[in-house]
């Protein structure tokens, strides 16, 4: 087994706090080095430890911050500082508006999670092995309901049927392969697709953007 995943948690409740704590400190894969409850607590953390990833509550009141969004402004100034340290933040809100907020500087090493992933935790933890590898990943609950929205509206899709399918495995942050399994295709069926949608989106290729993330948020726009 490889070195343990160094991570910090913030959360203003201490019974969510202390339990994500335990969880991931069970898991075999991570060690909870700092556990704090408010914003300004986490960058104080984040300065002193030296983590691999930070799990941060969308919303922790206190403190001069923007007020709903202590999360997410956050995890900005510590991608500023220290842009080796991946964020997952973890929100209530499955609201698009919210994630792009998140990414609306850059996709890479955040995720955005709804806060029921924590008890999925294969899932919370592929998002933490993203983003501590300078991935991204945003919920598919998210994706899903906004897509369904867009359906419901009747609005003119760019999208094929197939490109959507793979557009909604992408939001999940899997590879090419591990879509490929999913969908019964190809792996050159799913580049193909991948590559149209980058195209149709118009998403250049850029060392700076992870294009993956960056296709979902766009197309729901």
């Amino acid at each position: 087994m490889g070195e343990r995943i160094r991570a910090v948690v913030a959360d203003d409740h201490y019974l969510v706090r202390e339990g994500t704590r335990q969880l991931l400190d069970m898991s075999g894969e991570m060690t909870v080095v700092g556990a704090v409850g408010n914003a300004d607590e986490l960058l104080d953390a984040v300065r002193r430890l030296e983590p691999d990833v930070v799990l941060t509550d969308i919303r922790m009141p206190g403190g001069d911050w923007r007020p709903g969004f202590e999360g997410i402004d956050a995890a900005h100034r510590i991608r500023t500082a220290q842009p080796e340290v991946g964020v997952v933040v973890l929100s209530q809100f499955s609201d698009a508006l919210f994630a792009f907020e998140l990414f609306k500087h850059g996709t890479e090493g955040f995720a955005y999670l709804l806060k029921d992933r924590v008890g999925d935790l294969d899932e919370l933890l592929r998002a933490i092995r993203a983003v501590a590898s300078g991935g991204s990943v945003i919920d598919p609950k998210v994706v899903e309901g906004l897509l369904a929205r867009r359906d419901v509206r009747g609005q003119q899709e760019a999208l094929t049927g197939r490109e959507r399918d793979v557009l909604r495995e992408m939001a999940h942050g899997r590879s090419n392969s591990a879509i490929a399994r999913a969908l019964h295709l190809s792996i050159s069926s799913v580049e193909k697709n991948v590559n149209a949608i980058f195209t149709k989106l118009g998403l250049e290729n850029s060392g700076d953007v992870h294009r993956r993330v960056a296709a979902v948020l766009a197309y729901l726009r």
